[in-house]
């Protein structure tokens, strides 16, 4: 009688659990389906992106710095295909306690891997729940925009803090009643084959059980039977309560990422295997990419950005989907460890949510408008009615301080493991707001003004493009001015708006003038004829700014037949040799320190013995994490002082300075300053330097020292640098340590006489693009 009724539960059970796990999928099919188009890349080449699929998702790359968790969610994503099996042979134990799998039967090997396979799964999984415990949020008061920076963010620290609890426990908890039901059917099916004698009932077909087995030897055949009926219904009914769970909510991404993160890792932008950072997506309207051209082909109620919920392309929905509330872009968040409403992990959810209650609507709004009745005779007088609007995105379901406080510096879509492309999300939000809405912090009116009408974010006249090389011991050469084309010379010297108007760039920008003359390289500048890159235009928005600019600038460099460019900012190597491509400028761009490296180990640069000090290196978020350049400012920075200490963030888990987004242009008013957090880390490293390789981290993070009242110095590794030079010329003119040293001999930038003077190339020639690590290549 068992038997019977035990077949039935379970049937009905799969029936209802298959129903409505599908009807779940069906809803998340249609309402991704409801997206707008993407760029045409993201279905093909198939073969090429199946390869990436399944390496990226079986190696686990993306678990960074967390090789535990790694581990323990590697055991437990394997178990669910390895075990399928035993579901299925489930439903034959509920007649037949000895029933094997045709084909499979007590296949020995097969039997290895299922003990194995369910025992690691379980151990991984209780890691996983204990991880998850030890690390819950806890309910201590919230912060308040009086946090010192020396009082951080405590309530904060859980990764966990926002993610539906209950869910994730849930799905846990299912995890551990399937592998332990797994287990205990094993361990009765070798007491049950032993009892009746079958040759299969034998520790080598149950290596991880048959000691469990052993304590039921007692027990008569019928017991076991029924035991094995009752188990096997059990892990039936379990893994049918998931299914029905699951398809009651298609927001669950917790459970559904397992089937939606093939598709999303799928369809990442990149097919090198990389996240989607360095450069931004292109802005889409109607299927086809923006430009300043197409503007007057638009239709008058065609949307740039991103306004509703319903404008969101495709894949950004199946993003929100597939979510899996891990907080691992929280947990790295400059702007929620410092006390910011943005929570990567919360902008993504609360999306999500909205896209599931509102898409469905607007779905059947369509419909009805499709099936109203003509107009005429007795049509429908409300035929033409909205029925379902979409409400804003920005102030009805994401606040704008969340928006606008994003400072793209990548860590959320570096981290995260299931390929979400936050910043894309945010900055298609901006998009709207700047260019539809006209709603944007006030700082940004002046900045985009400025870059309108004199083509830098400082508002300072062109003519002072070229204020940084006065009083240069040489002439710095202007291209179009001094040489007609920048085929003659080594390098393009990308100047930079910060390089060129802010003081402590400026020096930068001398010092890596002075290194180049001194290693013998052939430069010239572009004086007045340089603008803005446009990257802060673009970072906030204002994506018809930036092609203007990016326009003007790739104009000039072809026409002057720029082919190699040497920038010192760390935004506009991202933006000209990884943007500009897409525009029409192809160019090999070099960062300075990737150069300075390569002059440094050619002997063309002689450093000085090491000073006594030491020094910590700030990673630049454009320059590390978005374009993968760790090695050459290490190596150079570990040349220049007695000591290299590394901050605790560091590298690929570096923090922001604050800088990025354009949010260098506006003031934080909420929480700990970014700048502040990250200089006092700096400063507790023990260090007298602080070495950058970008304008903007220097002014932030020099900025932010002081404003902690720490005697930490914050500098350019070109000025550290042109430091060593000289003292190693100096050296060589006073080789004598005793010998009392002439400050004003170390003033002269030009090639030392002796040792220290480096060959002088010949006609034509020029220092190779350093291969420490890729420079941005030309398309």
């Amino acid at each position: 009688m068992l038997q019977p009724v035990a077949l039935t539960v379970a049937l009905l059970s799969t029936a209802a659990g298959l129903l409505i796990f599908i009807r779940g999928l069906t809803r998340i099919i249609s309402t991704i389906r409801l997206g707008g188009p993407t760029d045409s890349t993201r279905a093909r080449p198939i073969g090429r992106r199946l390869w990436l699929t399944l390496t990226s998702i079986l190696s686990h790359e993306r678990f960074k710095k967390m090789p535990l968790v790694r581990v323990a969610h590697w055991l437990v994503m394997v178990s669910f295909p390895l075990l399928v099996a035993t579901l299925l042979a489930g439903y034959g134990q509920l007649m037949d306690p000895g029933y094997a799998l045709p084909l499979i039967g007590h296949w020995v090997l097969y039997e290895w891997l299922i003990e194995t396979i369910a025992w690691l799964s379980l151990a991984g999984i209780c890691a996983l729940i204990v991880i998850r415990l030890r690390r819950r949020p806890t309910d201590e008061a919230p912060v308040t925009a009086a946090a010192d920076v020396d009082d951080p963010v405590r309530h904060r620290s859980s990764r966990f803090f926002g993610s539906v609890q209950w869910q994730a426990f849930f799905v846990e908890a299912i995890i551990v009643g399937v592998t332990t039901c797994v287990i205990a059917l094993r361990s009765l099916e070798y007491a049950w084959g032993s009892a009746a004698g079958a040759s299969w009932a034998s520790a080598w077909h149950f290596p991880l059980t048959a000691w469990l087995g052993e304590l039921l030897t007692g027990a008569s055949p019928a017991g076991l039977a029924s035991a094995i009926t009752l188990v096997a219904l059990a892990k039936i009914l379990i893994s049918n309560a998931w299914f029905v769970v699951v398809g009651l909510q298609p927001t669950m991404g917790v459970a559904w990422h397992r089937f939606l993160a093939l598709a999303n890792v799928y369809a990442r932008r990149r097919l090198d295997g990389s996240s989607a950072l360095g450069p931004l997506h292109p802005l889409i309207v109607d299927g086809t990419a923006f430009t300043p051209e197409s503007i007057e082909e638009m239709d008058e109620d065609a949307t740039l950005g991103v306004g509703t919920i319903a404008d969101f392309s495709w894949k950004a929905l199946l993003d929100f989907s597939t979510c899996t509330e891990c907080g691992r872009c929280q947990d790295v968040c400059p702007a929620w460890n410092t006390g910011k409403p943005l929570t990567p992990k919360g902008f993504i959810t609360t999306l999500r949510d909205e896209a599931a209650a509102t898409l469905p609507l607007l779905r059947a709004a369509q419909a009805k408008a499709a099936s109203a009745p003509g107009h005429g005779e007795g049509a429908d007088p409300h035929a033409d009615t909205d029925v379902f609007e979409a409400a804003a995105l920005i102030g009805d379901v994401v606040d704008p301080e969340i928006l606008w406080s994003c400072t793209t510096c990548g860590a959320c879509v570096d981290q995260c493991p299931v390929d979400i492309e936050h910043i894309d999300h945010v900055i298609d939000l901006r998009r709207n707001q700047v260019m539809m809405e006209s709603a944007f912090p006030n700082e940004f009116g002046k900045v985009f003004r400025s870059m309108e009408t004199r083509g830098n974010p400082w508002g300072r006249p062109a003519r002072a493009r070229m204020d940084w090389a006065k009083n240069l011991p040489f002439e710095v050469p202007q291209a179009g001015v001094d040489v007609e084309s920048l085929a003659e010379v080594d390098y393009l010297l990308w100047v930079g708006c910060a390089g060129a108007f802010e003081s402590r760039a400026q020096q930068t920008t001398r010092a890596l003038a002075e290194l180049l003359h001194t290693a013998g390289v052939r430069f010239a500048v572009l004086g007045d004829g340089e603008s803005c890159t446009g990257d802060p235009a673009r970072r906030a928005g204002n994506e018809l700014l930036f092609q203007m600019l990016a326009a003007q600038n790739i104009e000039v460099l072809n026409e002057l037949e720029a082919t190699k460019i040497v920038v010192s900012c760390a935004h506009c190597f991202n933006t000209i040799g990884r943007e500009y491509p897409d525009l029409g400028g192809s160019y090999e761009v070099v960062h300075h320190t990737q150069l300075l490296n390569r002059l440094v180990r050619e002997g063309r640069l002689r450093l000085a013995p090491p000073k006594d000090g030491t020094i910590t290196y700030h990673d630049p978020c454009y320059l590390g994490r978005h374009n993968r350049i760790y090695s050459p400012p290490r190596e150079l920075v570990a040349q220049l002082g007695a000591h290299l200490v590394e901050m605790p963030r560091h590298g690929e888990m570096a923090m922001c300075c604050g800088a990025g987004g354009a949010r260098v242009w506006t003031e934080e008013k909420t929480g700990s300053r970014i700048n502040r957090v990250r200089a006092q880390e700096a400063a507790d490293t023990g260090a007298d330097v602080v070495a950058t390789a970008c304008p903007f981290c220097t002014q932030m993070l020099g900025d932010g020292s002081a404003s902690n009242g720490t005697n930490l110095q914050v500098r350019d590794v070109a000025t550290l640098m042109l430091e060593s030079v000289q003292r190693a010329a100096e050296l060589d003119a006073h080789p004598d340590p005793r010998a009392p040293l002439d400050p004003e001999a170390v003033t002269d930038p030009g090639p030392a006489p002796g040792a220290g003077t480096p060959p002088t190339p010949e006609p034509g020639t020029s220092p190779e693009s350093p291969d420490d690590e890729a420079s941005s290549p030309a398309p």
